[in-house]
């Protein structure tokens, strides 16, 4: 029983890392290799674990194996266009100017219903409103609708609203967050005059702050309610 407690812990840990190292990626984001190599690394972890009669050494190395030759690969596809094309193809264009590229629907085995449901997923019901429609490498559908049916954007309203910043949190529970405070381009003196004019005064006393979008500081103290106030 803890033979196979330990396996179990130790085989994790190491799939873990393995899909750590491999990069973070959403499912749906994943090539289709990738995905194959997860699984293969998934199977692998999961009959090292029921197979006591295999060393554990001889379940790791598999697994380490295929970790290896899978960020190598990721690495040589950074560094190299015709390696990328060959191990993860190139965007193909199922529409065009309006019109339904017919021979690359077939070369992606797509059907029309197929294509619809695609387009539908974007948020376009009617697939005479795109314009061009790029099959991408990981099997997503990106859109570019015609100019008349495209949704209203905010550069299109006079005048135009003001520039955003990326929002974050600065502190919590009374620590600063020093690296999104420097990838702001503040300091700690800015964040404490900030602090001072919500009426807060020391660093320690404050369970969260932060800055939208809109640049606006916002802070709360420990066991209190929210205060606002600006840059």
């Amino acid at each position: 029983m803890l033979i196979l407690l330990i396996r179990a812990v130790l085989l994790y840990f190491l799939t873990l890392f393995a899909m750590r190292a491999m990069g973070k990626r959403e499912l749906g984001q994943l090539q289709p290799f990738e995905f194959v190599v997860i699984l293969i690394i998934s199977d692998m972890a999961s009959l090292a674990m029921q197979n006591t009669g295999v060393t554990l050494a001889n379940s790791l190395i598999p697994i380490a194996t295929i970790t290896i030759l899978q960020i190598s690969l990721s690495i040589l596809n950074l560094k190299s266009e015709k390696c990328r094309a060959f191990f993860c193809g190139r965007p193909v264009l199922v529409i065009r100017k309006g019109v339904i590229q017919q021979g690359n629907m077939l070369k992606l085995r797509l059907n029309l219903n197929d294509l619809q449901e695609m387009c539908r997923a974007q948020g376009y019901f009617d697939i005479s409103a795109v314009e061009n429609a790029i099959m991408e490498t990981n099997g997503q559908l990106s859109i570019m609708p015609k100019t008349a049916k495209r949704p209203l954007q905010l550069g299109d309203v006079e005048p135009a609203p003001p520039k955003e910043i990326m929002g974050a949190l600065l502190i919590l529970d009374g620590h600063i967050n020093q690296r999104a405070l420097k990838a702001l381009g503040y300091d700690e003196q800015w964040l404490d005059r900030q602090l001072q004019g919500l009426g807060l005064r020391r660093f320690a006393a404050v369970f969260v702050a932060g800055i939208d979008e809109s640049g606006v500081v916002f802070a709360q103290k420990k066991n209190q309610r929210r205060r606002e106030g600006g840059q």
